[in-house]
């Protein structure tokens, strides 16, 4: 399997570019802590499926698609926190990161059926 002809893959690629723009638009005091950390969650989602599909043996895969639901989850939670601080003005990036959970859960749900 090509990460590139993942439909998980693009949609989280998808996602590092609207994460990108919207936290062009937080407080320039936010730039070297949440908007780092935030862009560095969103950037290990494709980054570590691709990783995955690389690897040889299913088990190496699954880890990392562990890996990226866990960047979910993180850029998830830090979109919350960047919401309650009243710097998120484009609440479309939930839907977008559900979206992309589901399609990695996806691939992980694969993988554990073609487990033998």
């Amino acid at each position: 399997m090509h990460h590139k002809d993942l439909e998980s893959w693009k949609q989280a690629i998808n996602l590092v570019t609207h994460v990108y723009e919207i936290t062009k638009t937080f407080p320039q005091e936010e730039l070297y802590s949440l908007v780092s950390q935030i862009r560095r969650s969103a950037i290990s989602i494709p980054s570590n499926i691709a990783e995955g599909c690389a690897r040889t043996s299913n088990a190496d895969t699954l880890r990392f698609i562990d890996i990226a639901l866990g960047s979910i989850a993180e850029l998830d939670t830090q979109m919350l926190i960047a919401q309650n601080l009243g710097y998120l003005k484009d609440k479309t990036i939930f839907e977008e990161i559900n979206k992309t959970s589901a399609m990695v859960s996806g691939i992980k749900k694969f993988l554990k059926q073609s487990k033998t």
